[in-house]
């Protein structure tokens, strides 16, 4: 007999704890460095794909380091405190000159900087020959595109995260063979699922899957 699922209609809710970042081969590197302190570095450059979790890692870091996220709208504020800082999706509003300073600023005042960005140091055209060599000089960290161990983890999470609960495995399983095997095709397509569900009140099968595949 098949076991029902359950789908609640409830605002989403985005869990960040230690507890709902999920580690593989895919990312325990970048865990190991920034959450079991095992890289001593104070200047740490962080690369991944679309919600690979950079900011979910970035504010469990912020925890530990005693940091704060950066904003400029808030740049002069942010340098008088002379805290550790985690700049996350740092090509946002970028202000290379304000950047350029807060780095100086944290290597003078021997703070701890995280940027958490979808592409490299390199990969971008700065302006300011010193700022890319400033960046170019970080230790650098790869988040890598989810494997098997991960896909399973991550369509958890997000499903939790919308309340949707899959107990017939048969389902889950169907899923997690046939999803574009990248964090944000995962994520958006258990969004599809949560939309498609309740706007046609019905349950979680197979052929409503298939629908979306």
């Amino acid at each position: 007999m098949m076991n029902q699922q359950k789908v609640f209609n409830f605002k989403m809710k985005q869990n960040y704890g230690k507890d709902d970042f999920f580690v593989s081969k895919s990312n325990e590197l970048v865990h190991k460095s920034l959450i079991n302190n095992a890289n001593p570095e104070k200047y740490i450059f962080v690369k991944g794909p679309p919600k690979s979790g950079k900011s979910h890692i970035g504010q469990l870091w912020t925890k530990i380091n005693n940091a704060i996220l950066f904003d400029y709208n808030n740049y002069d504020q942010i340098i008088v405190q002379k805290k550790n800082i985690f700049i996350d999706n740092f090509v946002f509003n970028l202000n290379e000159e304000k950047l350029f300073h807060l780095i100086n600023h944290c290597y003078n005042n021997n703070l701890k900087i995280l940027i958490a960005s979808e592409l490299s140091p390199s990969e971008y055209q700065f302006k300011i020959n010193d700022l890319s060599s400033r960046l170019k000089s970080f230790n650098f960290i790869e988040i890598f595109n989810p494997d098997d161990e991960l896909i399973n983890c991550l369509l958890i999470k997000h499903l939790h995260d919308r309340q949707i609960v899959i107990n017939n495995d048969e389902i889950f399983s169907f899923i997690a063979k046939r999803i574009n095997r990248t964090y944000s095709d995962i994520y958006h397509f258990v969004d599809k699922i949560d939309k498609l569900s309740l706007s046609k009140k019905r349950q979680i099968t197979i052929p409503l899957i298939k629908e979306l595949l």
